[in-house]
């Protein structure tokens, strides 16, 4: 058999494993039978239990980023259908990988820094995505606001702040029953997006009036 579909095979059940199991519960032994493999063959493959874990998570994170990049292949589209694109290809991705989003969102981020260092940049290249996508959104809507309105800060705070919701609602997904990929993309385009419409059409919340105002 290929080293590389070996490979992949010892990879498949370590995720498996750690994402039902948890990472100190996980045991190599557990990993290697999932696998069909011997242990000594897996420490020959990945070396240890913590190089096993983070090369899952840099092929999980990999793999989601690549989901969600696929999903707005289509330029020139309006700027809602651009983010309903990427958040449904989001959520298709995380809850057709329930153990591969476990690692990320639960096991990675608990388990020591370097674990939480590898997540964070994930994280960070979604982020910079979307980022991207709320810029173009902003270009392209047309609003009697000036530009500054809409600055550099404004759009990385609430791309900050979309990341972190999908992450949430994709755990939240995950543990509902019969919630599609197409209902929790709905759910954060219904809660995010007219206020997104709003901010771009220069509306702004304002702790003194206690109201919308245009700037």
């Amino acid at each position: 058999m290929p080293r590389e579909v070996r490979e992949r095979q010892m990879m498949d059940a370590a995720v498996a494993t750690f994402g039902q199991r948890g990472y100190r519960a996980a045991s190599m032994d557990e990993i290697a039978e999932l696998a069909g493999v011997s242990k000594p063959l897996v420490y020959l493959y990945l070396n240890s239990k913590e190089e096993l874990f983070t090369a899952c998570i840099r092929r999980e994170a990999d793999a989601l980023l690549a989901a969600v990049r696929a999903g707005v292949v289509e330029r020139g589209i309006a700027p809602d259908q651009q983010l309903w694109a990427g958040l449904t290809a989001f959520f298709a991705h995380t809850a057709e990988h329930p153990d591969a989003w476990s690692v990320l969102y639960r096991q990675a981020r608990t388990h020591g820094e370097r674990f939480a260092d590898e997540v964070a940049g994930m994280r960070e290249e979604l982020v910079s995505f979307v980022t991207g996508l709320l810029r173009e959104a902003a270009r392209a809507t047309p609003t009697s606001a000036e530009p500054a309105d809409l600055g550099d800060r404004d759009v990385v705070g609430v791309a900050q702040a979309l990341v972190g919701a999908a992450e949430a609602l994709a755990g939240w997904a995950n543990e509902t029953p019969d919630v599609t990929a197409r209902e929790a993309a709905s759910t954060l385009m219904n809660f995010a997006w007219t206020g997104l419409g709003g901010l771009m059409d220069g509306e702004r919340w304002s702790a003194g009036n206690s109201a919308v105002v245009r700037r």
